[in-house]
């Protein structure tokens, strides 16, 4: 396993030089983080040309890129052109933020994904199944934003009409040493993720246990006696998780980028807000900030993933 494990991560390590290259060239040319002093009339062209030379963007391509590489490597991510703070600083702000609404959102999806799967695979064909199936592509159907504004629409803008409890509709303005506070404004975030991502996931679930139901050491299992709650939970069950475990291992680096959609609509100091804010600004060491930290944990993560796998099935080896 170590010298697999090593070869994993010289591979990996060559992957996040070639992400970077492709990522600070994407950035770099997809608009200029002067763009918004054009109009400026108090700034004068002596006044453009000493920012960009403090900024470094005078500089050829591969002499910024080598640069902004050699600082990242030593944990130095720049400073940002607008906000005039170190890149790293702003991402650790955010990212706390950002790893409880999104861990938070994942937990209750597997949760609900495993539940609704096991119960359609079960009583496949059933009124049940047709009903979480309704229910399914009805998830798939609705885009992100218009389950997060019909939920502040009903739990926040109704509910507070009707004179009942009502939750926040955004996180712009509250008290954040308050848990009761933070946990109120985290619900229907939480609730609009986990509404979506539960849809695609227990389809997965219900597909994945009826396949391996149909396999023959589950009829043999059968044929032996046992339960048909053993047979689920102690044989069908953990084989049919291996493809969920690939699923949840791909998905969690990204959780790490946020959900731009969704932190804007509830105004979430998180880190999709953050690569969003900045990315319209042009602001590219922000930018690519962020997308160092998501394209590593991606890579990394997928080794973490195979290893997990041998735990899950005894019968992985890696090598």
């Amino acid at each position: 396993m170590w010298s697999y494990l090593v070869r994993r991560i010289f591979q990996a390590l060559f992957t996040l030089l070639i992400i970077t290259v492709l990522c600070f060239l994407l950035t770099r040319f997809s608009g200029d983080p002067l763009a918004q002093y054009a109009t400026n009339p108090r700034m004068s062209a002596a006044d453009k040309e000493a920012l960009i030379e403090r900024l470094g963007l005078n500089d050829p391509l591969h002499v910024q890129y080598f640069k902004w590489l050699g600082l990242a490597v030593q944990g130095n991510l720049g400073n940002s052109f607008f906000a005039k703070q170190p890149v790293s600083e702003m991402i650790m702000q955010r990212l706390p933020n950002t790893l409880i609404l999104m861990l938070t959102a994942e937990f209750f999806t597997i949760l609900f994904a495993l539940i609704l799967g096991i119960i359609s695979a079960v009583k496949q064909y059933s009124f049940i199944d047709n009903l979480i199936t309704m229910f399914s592509f009805i998830g798939f159907s609705v885009p992100i934003f218009f389950s997060a504004l019909g939920l502040m629409l009903i739990f926040a803008v109704q509910f507070k009409a009707w004179g009942w409890p009502y939750l926040p509709t955004g996180a712009a303005v509250w008290n954040k040493s308050d848990p009761v506070e933070y946990i109120r404004n985290l619900i229907l975030p939480v609730s609009a993720l986990v509404l979506v991502s539960t849809a695609g996931y227990s389809r997965f679930v219900r597909t994945s246990i009826l396949e391996v139901l149909g396999l023959d050491y589950i009829r043999t299992a059968r044929a032996k006696g046992l339960h048909d709650r053993a047979v689920l939970f102690k044989h069908a069950l953990r084989n049919a998780a291996l493809p969920l475990v690939t699923i949840v291992g791909l998905d969690i680096p990204f959780l790490l980028g946020g959900a731009i959609v969704t932190e804007s609509i509830y105004s979430w100091p998180g880190m999709g807000r953050l690569f969003w804010e900045y990315a319209q600004r042009s602001d590219y060491p922000v930018v690519l900030g962020v997308l160092l930290v998501i394209s590593t944990a991606v890579v990394f993560l997928t080794i973490v993933t195979d290893v997990i796998y041998t735990f899950v099935d005894p019968r992985i080896k890696l090598g």
